[in-house]
């Protein structure tokens, strides 16, 4: 599924004193089965964005083209349930919007509440916590008596038991340690491989971007800022930490590394394999 933002543009509490101009003259196309992060400092606008790309929010201006459906400013738009259960959203700690009483329960009450039938939920809600690395067992336990790792996974899975086209992604490993938050994050990236869905990453993990990410969108001050490739955004380092974002570890380092050596490397690494094997390149070079 394809989603096309032109020209928009949102305030909030429009026509009031508080009036606040969130996004303005963001023009952005996310290509089917491709994984987008969008990356930038906090008040840039990535949260605001993200809420366009199932219709929570309702460009002032401008549209948004969302498959076959488009939102535009000044126009009542009905039926947006359709648009809700393809595109779906897993919000920061999405754990505390658990409620129901049994795992089961919860995974089923999207699927539900969109129209599916209870045998039809349940077999998802199966699917669904398979995906996210759980067993059945689970189903009907309190999703309280879990940890919090694990009611992490049971929401998830509640957004993948809807079957989306599109999965938006709000820092998704927040609060999580390291192995956690790769697991997270490779769990969301094989769902992305194997099903094709649509990925779209709001992070301020640069190595999330650098990683997974087929294109990298920049945020600032409520438009978009710069787009590419993680080789076009990271190549050049020194923008984005003038913008207080920061960059790769690999990329501090290899910069680190031609300061303190004073060599130059001929391209930006995203990866240790990669940059072990410059480095390998450059000294080589430097011994003949």
């Amino acid at each position: 599924m394809r989603i096309t933002l032109q020209d928009v543009e949102y305030r909030y509490q429009i026509n009031t004193p508080f009036e606040h101009l969130a996004l303005h003259d963001v023009n952005i196309d996310i290509e089917p089965g491709s994984y987008t992060a969008i990356i930038g400092h906090t008040g840039s606008g990535k949260s605001t964005l993200l809420q366009h790309f199932n219709a929570l929010l309702k460009p002032t201006k401008g549209s948004v083209t969302i498959g076959d459906r488009r939102i535009e400013s000044g126009r009542k738009e009905k039926e947006l349930r359709g648009i809700r259960s393809n595109v779906g959203i897993v919000f920061q700690f999405p754990e505390h919007q658990l409620f129901e009483e049994t795992v089961e329960k919860d995974i089923c009450f999207g699927p539900m509440n969109f129209g599916a039938s209870e045998k039809d939920a349940k077999d998802r809600a199966r699917k669904a916590l398979k995906q996210v690395g759980m067993a059945e067992e689970i189903l009907e336990k309190s999703p309280f008596d879990l940890s919090g790792g694990q009611m992490r996974r049971v929401a998830i899975a509640g957004v993948l038991a809807m079957e989306p086209d599109v999965l938006v992604l709000d820092e998704p490993t927040a609060g999580l340690d390291p192995r956690g938050r790769m697991e997270i994050m490779d769990m969301f990236y094989q769902l992305h491989k194997e099903r094709g869905i649509s990925t779209i990453l709001v992070t301020h993990s640069m190595e999330d971007a650098a990683r997974y990410a087929d294109e990298i969108i920049i945020m600032h001050r409520g438009t978009v800022f710069k787009k590419g490739t993680p080789l076009d955004i990271f190549s050049q380092p020194e923008q984005l930490l003038e913008l207080g974002l920061d960059v790769p570890d690999t990329v501090r380092f290899q910069l680190k590394l031609q300061k303190e050596l004073g060599i130059r490397f001929e391209r930006i690494c995203l990866s240790v394999d990669d940059l072990v094997s410059e480095v390998k390149t450059v000294m080589g070079r430097g011994n003949q």
